[in-house]
């Protein structure tokens, strides 16, 4: 892998994502999908700011309320649930650097009402990094489905108290728990003198000026939040989820916010930027504390989920909660962070995020290739067996699926030979050697598209029949 992202790849890259969601939005029958792109190639460069600027794509597909007809904006507010992680370790680490904590110190030094119980002898450390043996959401977690409440505070210092909440001992292995996080909160509010809400609003949000971002569900902004949706894992149809409040959860996973705003807040957490934390703190967030099972795959820093994609190293987190399904990712050797959020709670708000890594190391397999009038062949086919996308990447051309989790998975290359595109490389299941012959109309718009399963039309052109017979599909 190269160690830096052309930015002319990345405009070609973004270009084809784009087009990408908005086909995965409709062919996977979710609701919305809300999806923002930061690419910070100069971290040395006093005059480029850490912000908003830094944002090369924004966009949003679909709807934030079906039911009333109301088209997704950049704007509308998204649950991003256990993101919330994030902001709970960075604003400890900032405590650490102020000298009003430590890391290794037991949580019952700063939470005094659970002195002497099992989790009272955790250190921050251990919740941090999910090492703590806590239950996940102790037995009592139908908040989950709206079956009553989130826990206040009472009742969190309840389940944290009783017998049986230390599942496990202590550093034996990863274990995530929201209940470990709504302890940090906690920690967080009897170091402060402040809740968990106020101080992360004043020292990360407020700190970057983001106003799409805030740590708990805003009453005052209820028409702005995008709508969540069950599952069609159980149902022919989704219905509607409730928004509400994750009481004393929410440094667990109360966070809201925009895919722009969210993605901005991850530049923050790049070398360099020292907003929020230096980077000596957010080296010891994205180092892999923990395996998260038993193979080599994904790791557990503090606060932060770790792990590679092909060859690429990654950091950010997950979010789930009733109706949305988000996903943020930061490379930060390429300095190039992806958030994608989604209005269903089974939204594949991650495989999503991943397609735009996948993306860009197609385009940066090879030298870019600098070659004109490549663009007419560009589009989205389809006829009776399915679509193709004829797409240049790294100053090439290549024909994907759309439908594919992954869509750079198994490409077909293929190079211009007049009007037609020879196949040059790919699958030996596919039509190696073979063309795709092109017919132009007037005004150089591709009509048509041959190939070795038939003819091909622009999508937007293609209909079929209400039953296909002999001589009934588009020709």
């Amino acid at each position: 892998m190269p160690d830096a992202l052309d930015s002319e790849n990345l405009k070609e890259v973004l270009a084809y994502y784009d087009s990408w969601l908005a086909f995965n939005q409709r062919y996977r029958r979710i609701p919305g999908v809300q999806a923002a792109v930061l690419f910070r190639p100069s971290p040395d460069d006093p005059g480029q700011a850490f912000a908003g600027d830094a944002v090369a794509f924004s966009a949003a597909y679909g709807q934030a309320d079906v039911e009333e007809g109301v088209a997704l904006t950049e704007q509308h507010l998204f649950r991003i649930a256990s993101h919330s992680k994030t902001f709970t370790a960075t604003a400890l680490l900032q405590l650490a650097e102020q000298g009003k904590l430590r890391l290794d110190d037991k949580v019952a030094m700063h939470v005094t009402e659970i002195v002497g119980t099992p989790l009272g002898e955790r250190t921050i450390r251990d919740l941090l990094s999910h090492a703590g043996g806590v239950s996940r959401d102790s037995d009592e977690g139908d908040f989950w489905q709206l079956g009553k409440a989130f826990p206040d505070r009472d009742e969190l210092l309840r389940v944290i108290k009783q017998p049986g909440t230390d599942v496990l001992a202590d550093n034996d292995r990863f274990k995530y728990s929201n209940i470990g996080f709504g302890l940090l909160g906690l920690v967080i509010e009897a170091v402060t003198g402040t809740s968990y809400n106020d101080f992360v609003q004043t020292a990360i949000v407020d700190k970057l000026g983001l106003t799409g971002l805030g740590p708990e569900l805003d009453p005052n902004r209820a028409g702005e939040y995008a709508a969540g949706y069950s599952s069609l894992a159980y149902a022919d149809q989704r219905v509607p989820i409730d928004h509400i409040d994750t009481g004393a959860l929410a440094s667990a996973t109360g966070f809201f916010g925009t895919a722009r705003d969210v993605v901005s807040y991850w530049s923050a957490h790049l070398p360099g930027d020292d907003r929020l934390l230096t980077d000596a703190s957010k080296r010891q967030m994205q180092h892999a504390w923990w395996k998260t099972a038993e193979d080599d795959g994904s790791k557990y820093g503090l606060g932060l989920m770790v792990s590679k994609l092909g060859e690429r190293e990654l950091f950010g987190h997950s979010g789930g909660y009733p109706g949305h399904i988000t996903m943020s990712l930061v490379d930060a050797k390429w300095r190039l962070a992806v958030t994608v959020l989604t209005n269903a709670i089974d939204g594949p708000a991650r495989q999503l995020a991943e397609a735009a890594f996948k993306l860009a190391d197609l385009a940066e397999s090879k030298p870019r290739q600098e070659a004109t009038g490549l663009g007419r062949f560009t589009g989205r086919y389809a006829n009776l067996w399915g679509v193709m996308d004829v797409v240049l990447l790294g100053g090439r051309l290549y024909v994907l699926d759309p439908t594919a989790v992954d869509p750079a998975a198994d490409p077909t290359i293929v190079e211009v030979d007049g009007d037609d595109l020879r196949i040059t490389g790919g699958s030996g299941y596919g039509a190696l050697g073979e063309a795709y012959r092109f017919a132009f109309g007037p005004d150089g718009e591709v009509e048509s598209v041959r190939g070795s399963s038939g003819l091909s039309h622009p999508i937007e052109g293609f209909t079929l029949p209400g039953r296909v017979r002999v001589s009934t599909v588009q020709a």
